[in-house]
């Protein structure tokens, strides 16, 4: 079968434009049909009268070949595992390269110039359309410089494309003159010769090119920090015929700019007008809602939230698939240095839903967290297409964190027998875990890395281990709180006993010391795993001071809460207490101290999860009754 019968078999069966949705089979049937007849014309020696069928045979194979590899980009958005489908996607890539280069240099041969091969692509290609520019391949020659403007686009080759920036800038105005030319002369010749089909008109093929060349531009400098240059490169693309989307990432990365260069408002506008442009741009709205956490606006961020997660939640409808423009590539294939993917990227639902549900507890939206939190739960363990998302932005907490952030929620809402109910559920999963004793070897390289919720320690390992000693603590922690709301003072102190037990098991053994207890400075190590086994111990020894308080043992307080200050001075309800109890013990100048001191200290709500923050339903002091008794004393 000729070339022009497998185009029209191709556009009979209905699917002459490459459709998103295509069956990956036909357009592998049709690459491998039109490969095996540029494979039998390039059997033969090339000659004149076949260089213009060679050279458009090429391109159709070509055309195929990239269309295969953008319906593995496709695939390989929604699929977990993407090795093997890159590395089909390179060799194909790398196969299009082979072959427009061989092509070329085939019909260089047939016009008897030399075909020495540069190892300067852009500098090859001015060679060969300056050999071409006055023949009747010239139009064969410009359709295949088309294909390798979508090689360099899929390899990253930016700078190639700059270089031959003028030449691709004409080049839409020089095909659509050549095409014009091409129809006269069949028309003016009484019995034409048969002309070669093309699959594609290039036409559509430049226009995807236009536009994808722009915004890989305009990422790479925004990447490299030249926001101007990237702002205006990016705006000359707002004009170009190019689907939705693509506009719509022009205008995001516009926004990214005007952030980063402390434009705020204008970057909000530059987000509208990409949802306007792609009502379903999830990346646009995401993008807002670091502008609004910015700005300070809780109301907007939380909204934000709430319809980003309706979004990633709500499966495409066919309806939305009708309405997209089709192009013969796609941009996923076009557009894939990892640079643009992190600037585009979005977290996934499960993420977004845990950042909506902490928002609203932090904001005084506790109720409503509460119900976010618990859809999340019940998400997780089921078996939602949408419960686990693939975006890499914004790490997602570990089940167990989830469940004590989940729990401290509860609690925050007034619901204590709830939160024990998920507190016995973690300690029934770590009891297994928990050693005798902990001696950890070096702690420093952890504090440095941060406590990584989103990425998990090695299995078996020492922080492992200490993963499983911190969860069950702060369990036992929130069930302390839980008896302290329902004013079961001794079974408070049990628990809060339960937790110090816990964390005096843990033994840090630092290089060039001996063996010694967790009493560090945790000021420079916040975040870290040793902070949170401090911050623990702080918690407890401070819950159990208050309680002790409560039952009139203001000794066994004064001890509690001097040492919950020395182990975690963040602790300002421990500062408090400690100077109620002082003052109780009529020491009043030692409680003036503590409570300065405590009113100078900075709180941590919103840097702390939620399970290691000081608990609202601890019994409270007033502080102005404080500050007027610091007062007085001062005066006197």
């Amino acid at each position: 079968m000729g070339n022009n019968e497998l185009v029209d078999e191709w556009q009979r069966q209905g699917v002459h434009i490459f459709s998103r949705d295509q069956d990956q089979s036909k357009v592998k049937s049709c690459s491998s049909a039109f490969h095996k007849l540029l494979r039998k014309i390039q059997g033969v020696p090339a000659t004149v009268d076949l260089a213009q069928l060679e050279l458009t045979v090429l391109y159709n194979a070509c055309v195929f070949s990239l269309a295969q590899v953008s319906q593995v980009s496709q695939v390989s958005q929604v699929q977990v595992s993407q090795v093997s489908q890159f590395q089909v996607s390179q060799a194909q890539v790398s196969q299009v390269q082979s072959l427009l280069t061989q092509g070329v240099e085939r019909a260089l041969q047939v016009m008897g110039k030399n075909a020495e091969t540069s190892s300067d692509r852009p500098i090859f290609w001015r060679a060969v359309l300056n050999t071409f520019g006055d023949t009747h391949l010239c139009l064969c020659t410009l359709r295949l410089l088309c294909l390798q403007w979508a090689v360099w686009l899929s390899t990253h080759r930016l700078k190639h494309i700059q270089d031959m920036k003028e030449e691709l800038s004409s080049l839409s105005a020089r095909l659509s003159a050549l095409e014009v030319e091409e129809r006269k002369k069949s028309l003016a010749t009484s019995n034409p010769p048969e002309i070669p089909c093309v699959v594609v008109e290039p036409r559509r093929l430049r226009e995807l090119l236009d536009i994808c060349t722009v915004v890989a531009q305009g990422a790479e400098w925004l990447s490299d920090g030249h926001h101007s240059e990237a702002l205006s490169e990016l705006r000359g693309g707002f004009t170009l015929p190019a689907p939705r989307k693509l506009l719509a990432d022009a205008h995001i990365l516009s926004g990214l700019c005007l952030a980063n260069m402390g434009r705020p408002q204008m970057a909000l506008q530059c987000y509208m007008k990409a949802v306007e442009t792609e009502p379903c741009c999830v990346t646009a709205l995401h993008r807002s809602i670091h502008i609004y956490s910015q700005l300070g606006n809780t109301q907007a961020e939380v909204e934000g939230l709430r319809l980003l997660n309706t979004a990633l939640m709500r499966p495409p409808t066919p309806d939305s698939k009708m309405n997209v423009e089709v192009y013969p590539l796609h941009a996923s294939m076009l557009l894939s240095s990892p640079s643009l993917k992190s600037l585009l990227s979005v977290p996934s639902s499960s993420s977004v839903l845990h950042n909506l549900a902490l928002k609203c507890v932090l904001h005084g939206r506790v109720a409503e967290g509460v119900d976010h939190y618990l859809d999340l739960l019940a998400a997780l363990h089921s078996d939602h297409p949408h419960a686990v998302g693939t975006g890499g932005v914004s790490a997602f907490p570990r089940v167990a964190e989830l469940y004590l952030e989940t729990a401290a929620a509860l609690l925050l809402a007034g619901r204590p027998t709830d939160c024990l109910a998920l507190c016995d559920e973690v300690l029934s999963t770590t009891l297994e875990l928990l050693p005798e004793r902990l001696t950890l070897e070096d702690p420093m390289e952890d504090c440095c890395e941060g406590s990584g919720s989103g990425s998990p320690p090695r299995p078996g390992s020492d922080l492992d281990t200490l993963d499983a000693m911190l969860w069950a603590g702060c369990a036992h922690l929130l069930q302390a709180h839980c008896q302290a709301h329902l004013k079961d003072w001794k079974l408070a102190v049990t628990h809060y006993t339960r937790c110090i037990n816990l964390m005096g098991k843990v033994c840090i053994k630092r290089k060039g010391f001996q063996a010694q207890n967790t009493s560090v400075d945790p000021a420079s190590r916040h975040g870290s795993k040793v902070w949170t086994l401090q911050r623990l111990k702080g918690l407890s020894f401070a819950g159990r001071g208050i309680s002790f308080t409560q039952r009139d043992q203001l000794r066994e307080a004064l001890r509690d809460l001097q040492l919950s200050t020395q182990v975690s001075p963040e602790c300002v309800s421990a500062g408090l207490w400690l100077g109620e109890v002082l003052w109780r013990l009529d020491r009043r100048r030692e409680a003036t101290c503590c409570w300065e001191k405590s009113f100078a200290t900075e709180s941590l709500v919103e840097a702390l999860p939620l399970y290691l923050q000081e608990p609202k339903s601890s019994p409270s002091l007033d502080p102005t009754i404080l500050r007027d008794r610091v007062e007085n004393r001062t005066q006197t």
